[in-house]
C-alpha cells in the first residue's frame, strides 16, 4: 500500500492512498481458499469446488467487501502511523467513473482513494496556577428557610367554605370561558378551577378584579395577557373571561407544627425545615458551581490563542444555531425582537462555537495529562438519570443507551468536563466572598460551556 501526502495547509490535510491490484488479488486469493472448504454448491462435493467457480460466482461480492474492509480500517491505522489525531472523521473520496470501479472489483486496476481530514492542533499546557477564582458564597439566614417553609406549608392549608364578599386571602372556586374577539381560545377554560386571591398565579390584574365576589356571582374580567406571556399566541392580546363563581372559601389557620409536617409525610416540621435548608443550599451552591466555572473558563480562555478545526467549529456552531433559530420559532419570535439582525447573531454565536471548541481542546488536554477517567459505574449513573425523566419507559430508555455509543458518549462528556473542573479548582486559588442571593443568582451572558470531545 502506497501513502501520499497530498495537501497539509494548517490543519487540513489530504492523503492518497494507493492499494495495488496484486494486494487486493491476495487478499481475494485468500478468501476464496477459506470459502472452498465450507463452500456447498449444487454439483460439488464438499471441499471440492474448483477455484475458477467459485471466483466466477463469489468473486466479485468478495472484492467489494475487502474494500470496503480497507476503506473501514485503512484511515485510522494512516493516521495513527503519522503521530496524528484527526478532529472528525476523515472523509474518503474515491473514484465515481462505473468502468474504474469496475476494473477495481475484477482485480485489474489499483484501487486509488483519498483520506481528507483535519488534525487537532498542537498546543504547550500553560500553568494554572496563577488563575485566581472568587467564590461567591450566600449565607443563608434562618429567616429565608422559615418564609420557604411558609410557601410549602400554604400549599397544605385548609380553607373552609364561608358566606360574603371574597377578600385578599381567601380561596375563589370557580368556572370560567376566557375570549379574545369575544372568540373562546385554547387553554382558555375550565369547568373546575380554584384561585386564593392575592396569590399572583393567574394573569396580572385578573385576582383584583375578584375581590368583593360571592357564591353564585356572574362576573367579566377584562385582563391584558403579558407580551412575554408563555403562550406566544396569547402574548400582548386583550381578553375577557366570564367568570361563574362557585364558592369562596376563607383560609384556616397556618401553624408550622409537626401535625402539618406530618400531612407532608415527614416525622417533624424541624426535619422539614433541614429538607428546605437543604434546597436552598443546593440551589444555591449549584449557582456558585457555575459563577466560579465561569471564572475559570474565561481564564483559560484568555490564555490560549491556537488554530482550530474548522469542521469541529462548524458543528458546534450548527448545533448552538439549530437551538437558537429553533427557540425562536417556538415563541414566534425574530432576531430584531431580540435587539439583533441575523448577521450580528451569526457572528455572535460562531465565536461562541470557536471559544467553547478551544475550551474543550485545552480541558481534554489537561484532562489527558492529569489522568482524569469517567468510570463505568459513573456512566451507569448518569444513564440512570436519564431513564428516570421518562417514566413509564425505562425499558425503552436503556434499549437506546446500550445500542447508541453515540449517546453515551454525549454523556461522557459533560462528566468528563466536571472532573477536570473539579481538578483545576484544586490547583488554582480559590477564595470565598460572601454576596447577596440577588448578586449570585444574577444571569450571565451564556457562554461559559464547553463542549469536550474527549
Amino acid at each position: 500500500m502506497q501513502v501520499t501526502e497530498t495537501k497539509a495547509e494548517g490543519l487540513k490535510r489530504e492523503i492518497e492512498i494507493v492499494v495495488p491490484a496484486s494486494d487486493l488479488e491476495a487478499r481475494l486469493q485468500t478468501r476464496l481458499h477459506e470459502a472452498k472448504g465450507q463452500a456447498k454448491l449444487k454439483g460439488f462435493r464438499p471441499g471440492k469446488v474448483p477455484m475458477a467457480h467459485l471466483r466466477k460466482m463469489y468473486g466479485r461480492s468478495m472484492m467489494a467487501e475487502i474494500v470496503n474492509q480497507i476503506i473501514n480500517e485503512t484511515p485510522r491505522s494512516v493516521i495513527a502511523e503519522r503521530n496524528e489525531r484527526s478532529a472528525m472523521q476523515p472523509e474518503v473520496a474515491m473514484t465515481e467513473d462505473e468502468k474504474d470501479a469496475e476494473k477495481v472489483l475484477n482485480g485489474e486496476k489499483d484501487f486509488v482513494f483519498t483520506l481528507s481530514y483535519e488534525t487537532l492542533p498542537a498546543f504547550d499546557l500553560k500553568d494554572t496556577k496563577a488563575i485566581k477564582i472568587e467564590r461567591p458564597m450566600v449565607e443563608i439566614s434562618d429567616e429565608e428557610v422559615e418564609d420557604q417553609v411558609k410557601r410549602i406549608a400554604e400549599n397544605a392549608r385548609t380553607y373552609e367554605v364561608k358566606d360574603g364578599a371574597a377578600e385578599t386571602g381567601d380561596k375563589v372556586n370557580m368556572a370560567f370561558v376566557g375570549k379574545i374577539d369575544d372568540v373562546p381560545f385554547d387553554g382558555g377554560s375550565s369547568e373546575e378551577s380554584s384561585l386564593v386571591l392575592g396569590s399572583n398565579t393567574f394573569i396580572p390584574g385578573f385576582e383584583d378584579q375578584l375581590i368583593g365576589v360571592s357564591a353564585g356571582d356572574e362576573k367579566k374580567v377584562n385582563v391584558t395577557f403579558p407580551d412575554d406571556y408563555s403562550a406566544p399566541h396569547l402574548a400582548g392580546k386583550e381578553a375577557v373571561f366570564d367568570i361563574t363563581v362557585k364558592s369562596v372559601s376563607k383560609p384556616g389557620e397556618l401553624e408550622l407544627n409537626d401535625e402539618l409536617a406530618k400531612t407532608m409525610g415527614l416525622e417533624s416540621i424541624d426535619r422539614l425545615r433541614t429538607l428546605v435548608r437543604e434546597q436552598i443550599e443546593s440551589q444555591f451552591g449549584s449557582a456558585t458551581r457555575q459563577k466560579v466555572k465561569r471564572q475559570l473558563l474565561d481564564a483559560l480562555d484568555k490564555d490560549y490563542d491556537f488554530e482550530l478545526p474548522e469542521k469541529l467549529v462548524e458543528a458546534e456552531f450548527n448545533n448552538i444555531w439549530g437551538q437558537v433559530t429553533a427557540e425562536l420559532k417556538k415563541n414566534d419570535k425574530s432576531f430584531e425582537d431580540e435587539d439583533t439582525t441575523e448577521e450580528k447573531a451569526t457572528a455572535e454565536y460562531r465565536r461562541l462555537a470557536e471559544r467553547r471548541v478551544r475550551l474543550g481542546l485545552v480541558l481534554s488536554s489537561i484532562g489527558e495529562g492529569a489522568g482524569v477517567q469517567i468510570t463505568d459505574e459513573e456512566l451507569q449513573r448518569a444513564v440512570f438519570e436519564q431513564v428516570r425523566q421518562y417514566p413509564g419507559q425505562e425499558q425503552q430508555i436503556y434499549e437506546y443507551f446500550r445500542n447508541s455509543p453515540e449517546a453515551v458518549a454525549a454523556l461522557r462528556a459533560p462528566l468528563y468536563e466536571e472532573k477536570v473542573v473539579d481538578h483545576l479548582l484544586a490547583t488554582v486559588e480559590v477564595t470565598d466572598k460572601i454576596v447577596t442571593k440577588e448578586e449570585l443568582m444574577k444571569d450571565d451572558e451564556d457562554e461559559a460551556g464547553a463542549t469536550v470531545a474527549a
